[in-house]
C-alpha cells in the first residue's frame, strides 16, 4: 500500500505523513522544501520525497506520480499571509484535485483509488440538506467574494461531488471538514458527524490537526471507516470534556 500525500509539509500534512509511516505504510510526499519535514520522517525508508510544487508537474509526471498509489491525501492549503491568500495559484486545491484525479484515471487502476481531501466546515455539503441561517449564508457569501481560499475549498469539494460523483470506476473520495484548527501534541477523542452540529461562523468548535491527520490516515488505510464515509463530507470536532 502506497499513499501519496500532497501538502506534506503543512501543519496537518506532516502529521499525516507521520501517522502513515507509524502504520508501516509506504508514503510518497510532494514537497517544495524537504527540510520542513522532521528529520526522523525524512530518514524513514518508507518515505519517498518528490521535491516540486504540485502544479508545476507536467501531465506525464502527474500520471507517473500517482501510478501504483492506493490513495491520495490532499492537505494543500493557502498560507495565511497576503501573498498566500491573494496571490497565485488562487485555485491551488481545486486544480491539484482535478489534475491528480485525471492522472489517476489515465492509469486505469484495477481498483478505485481513494482520494481524501482536507476541506473546511465553512463549506456546505450541497449533496444533502444542511441547514444554515440567513446570517451564516450572508457571511459565507461575503467570504467567498473577499477570500480566494474560501472559493478554492468550495470548488475543490464541488469537483469531487459533481465531476467524480458516487459511481466513478477509478476514484472514490471523502472530503474531511474540520472546524477551527488547533495544535495538540497527541491524538485525543474526536467526534465525526455527517454535517456541522454548530455554526462554523458564530459558534465554531475546535479540531486538533493531529486528530484530522489520524482520521485521514484511518480513512486511507482501513476499510470499515472508508465504507462508512466514502462519497461524503464528514465533519470533525474534538470531543469536549464532560
Amino acid at each position: 500500500m502506497t499513499i501519496l500525500v500532497v501538502g506534506a509539509t503543512g501543519a496537518t500534512g506532516r502529521l499525516l505523513v507521520e501517522q502513515l509511516l507509524s502504520r508501516g505504510k509506504s508514503v510518497k510526499a510532494v514537497v517544495r522544501s524537504p527540510e520542513k519535514l522532521p528529520q526522523a520522517v525524512r530518514n524513514s525508508e518508507n518515505l519517498t520525497v518528490i521535491q516540486a510544487a504540485i502544479l508545476d508537474l507536467s501531465d506525464a509526471e502527474m500520471v507517473e506520480l500517482v501510478r501504483g498509489c492506493t490513495a491520495v491525501a490532499s492537505c494543500l492549503g493557502h498560507n495565511l499571509n497576503f501573498k498566500g491568500i491573494y496571490g497565485q495559484p488562487r485555485l491551488l486545491v481545486t486544480d491539484a484535485a482535478r489534475r491528480l484525479c485525471q492522472a489517476i484515471k489515465a492509469n486505469e487502476p484495477a481498483e478505485p483509488v481513494r482520494y481524501v481531501l482536507m476541506n473546511t466546515t465553512g463549506n456546505r455539503n450541497r449533496d444533502i440538506p444542511e441547514q444554515h441561517s440567513f446570517s451564516e449564508k450572508a457571511v459565507t457569501g461575503l467570504l467567498r467574494l473577499l477570500l480566494p481560499p474560501q472559493r478554492d475549498n468550495e470548488k475543490a469539494a464541488d469537483y469531487l461531488r459533481r465531476e467524480i460523483g458516487q459511481n466513478d470506476r477509478s476514484i472514490e473520495w471523502v472530503a474531511v471538514r474540520p472546524d477551527s484548527l488547533i495544535d495538540e501534541n497527541a491524538v485525543s477523542r474526536y467526534e465525526i458527524h455527517p454535517s456541522p452540529i454548530r455554526s462554523a461562523i458564530f459558534d465554531p468548535g475546535k479540531t486538533s490537526r493531529i486528530n484530522v491527520a489520524h482520521f485521514m490516515a484511518e480513512l486511507v488505510t482501513g476499510d470499515e471507516l472508508w465504507q462508512q464515509w466514502q462519497g461524503q463530507m464528514p465533519v470533525l470536532y474534538n470531543q469536549e470534556a464532560e
